[in-house]
């Protein structure tokens, strides 16, 4: 990420409307004060609605919002919480014409965010066409009925199409919170915000785990103690028949199990976790490329060049650079 990109990301315009949720407002505004470095405050947060002034939540008090659309001109990133009160863009999937006038006032390359069913918003917008999304499991039929030309992926915590993110349910937007900390500023400073908020800095699973299912299956030992074998072995090559045996089930049995518990595959879950550890190594460290490629597991520098190019858009070398001062 090049320094402009970095300098505008520093303030954080929330647009909020009637009904927004507390939870959903008071997080971005925790996390993102939180994220600091020897310099201070690495965030502004300022809070905006179409229309200022004396705005309902979703409980027993309102909240008074002192600042109008105008305040989207100057934001480097726009993040959309969710409502309590449906209006047209939830149950029509086209914007009423206050909150087109406001989303008009969002310069052009403005990163843009939603949390929870925020994303009817972005999908109103015609951001999310052609594009990968998810939003709280509750509502993805809802969401597909509206939206057909989005690319739903319901069992996710949060997805990133670069200058457009969403997020599940109200705490996803803690995962979302801190990928973008992550990606601004690297994981060093991402996992003491973590740290600080009591939050785990990166959740394993999808929010498939919380969809309740037609028909519950029996209560089974999880592929958590596989997990945290795995873990522990990163710079190893390992298997799916080895992490099953840790958990006595079969092959198959395990890829379904840990499926459902954790919403990605175990190969794609153990990539995951490796570009993790390459890229604590990378901003932490100053071990050669190569070093860090086998202390992450990928064997050699060319496949771990391959691995963060495909996630991040960005080779080792350039990871480092932007990440070493920041972290």
């Amino acid at each position: 990420m090049d320094n402009m990109c970095q300098n505008r990301a520093m303030r954080i315009a929330v647009l909020v409307r009637h009904g927004v949720m507390p939870m959903e407002l008071g997080l971005v505004h925790q996390l993102f004060w939180r994220a600091r470095n020897g310099d201070g405050a690495l965030y502004e947060v300022v809070t905006c609605a179409p229309e200022p002034g004396l705005l309902r939540t979703n409980a027993d008090f309102p909240i008074q919002v002192e600042h109008g659309p105008e305040a989207l001109e100057t934001a480097g990133t726009v993040i959309i919480p969710a409502t309590h009160e449906l209006d047209e863009t939830e149950t029509e999937g086209r914007l009423g014409p206050e909150l087109a006038a406001a989303l008009d006032r969002i310069p052009p390359g403005v990163r843009i965010a939603s949390i929870c069913t925020g994303a009817f918003v972005l999908a109103a917008a015609g951001l999310l066409d052609g594009r990968r999304a998810t939003t709280h499991w509750k509502s993805c039929d809802e969401f597909r009925r509206l939206f057909p030309l989005v690319e739903l992926d319901p069992d996710v915590l949060y997805t990133d199409e670069g200058d457009v993110l969403t997020s599940a349910g109200e705490a996803s937007g803690i995962d979302l919170v801190l990928h973008l900390i992550r990606s601004d500023h690297g994981s060093g400073v991402a996992n003491e915000v973590a740290r600080a908020s009591v939050v785990p800095p990166f959740r394993d699973g999808g929010q498939a785990q919380y969809i309740r299912r037609p028909v519950p299956e029996p209560r089974v030992s999880s592929t958590a103690r596989a997990r945290a074998w795995a873990q522990s072995r990163l710079d190893r090559p390992l298997t799916l028949r080895e992490l099953a045996a840790r958990e006595s089930m079969s092959v198959r049995t395990f890829t379904r199990r840990f499926r459902d518990e954790v919403g990605m595959s175990p190969l794609r879950w153990l990539t995951r976790q490796r570009l993790e550890r390459a890229r604590h190594l990378l901003e932490d460290t100053d071990l050669p490329v190569d070093r860090v490629a086998a202390d992450a597991g990928f064997g050699t520098a060319a496949s771990l060049r391959q691995h963060l190019q495909a996630e991040l858009g960005v080779s080792p070398s350039a990871y480092r650079a932007t990440f070493r001062g920041a972290a």
